[in-house]
């Protein structure tokens, strides 16, 4: 095998994915900053993260190192994620109802860019085969990873969206408890991530939970897309 040949194709590999994942988490951020703007907070606005610059939004082991470690472990899904915005949930004019507007705009955002990559599509046969080839798998990549990104936050598990969103939709006495559960949300994803499946290969068993849980609502959610998009076919 030829090593620089494999480079290449490695660099050509993840300049497929680099961009798809950066617009997916910056999009995602902003968002989330813009409408907590409209709703009467202006921490993010003030903070300049009400911008699609990615260099203020992107997080080194979220955008970078966390992507990458989930290709090295052929993870069934690539998934990561930026800085959060900061957002003083007080400050809105109705804080648990604007909480939740302010929770799905990050993930609607990302359905709005899995539209548009498929739109696109219509346009990569009027590139040459160079170019074409490779925006078609950037924008296969993004359809892919914007779809994950909006499941995997869709889960209602705080600091994720959802569970912001269900902090704001359910009675005091789930949402407070769930709301709790905040400080150790990270950690809870990283076991659910990398330690419950690496256990799970050690004693012959498939304990890898979030693929069962993000697998088929994202297959659902792309086949949406693409069929919205006449792409379905």
């Amino acid at each position: 095998m030829n090593p620089a040949g494999g480079m290449a194709a490695m660099i050509y590999q993840a300049s497929t994915w680099v961009l798809p994942v950066v617009f997916a988490v910056t999009f995602h951020e902003a968002a989330h900053g813009f409408v907590a703007y409209r709703f009467g907070d202006d921490t993010a606005w003030r903070a300049g993260r009400v911008t699609f610059n990615p260099l203020k939004h992107i997080d080194s082991f979220g955008t970078i190192i966390l992507p990458a470690m989930l290709i090295l472990l052929r993870s069934p899904f690539l998934f990561g994620y930026a800085k959060p915005v900061p957002i003083n949930f007080r400050r809105l004019d109705s804080p648990r109802r604007d909480m939740v507007w302010v929770a799905l705009a990050g993930p609607g955002t990302n359905v709005l860019l899995a539209i548009v990559s498929s739109l696109l599509f219509y346009g990569v046969g009027l590139m040459p085969p160079s170019p074409a080839e490779w925006l078609a798998e950037n924008l296969i990549h993004s359809i892919q990873v914007n779809a994950v990104l909006c499941v995997f936050n869709m889960l209602p598990l705080p600091p994720l969206d959802g569970g912001r969103v269900a902090v704001g939709l359910l009675p005091d006495g789930l949402a407070l408890p769930l709301a709790r559960l905040e400080r150790y949300g990270l950690l809870i994803l990283l076991l659910f991530l990398f330690v419950i499946p690496y256990l799970g290969e050690q004693t012959g068993y498939d304990l890898n939970i979030l693929a069962w849980l993000i697998g088929t609502p994202t297959e659902a959610l792309i086949r949406f897309v693409l069929a919205i998009t006449g792409q379905g076919g």
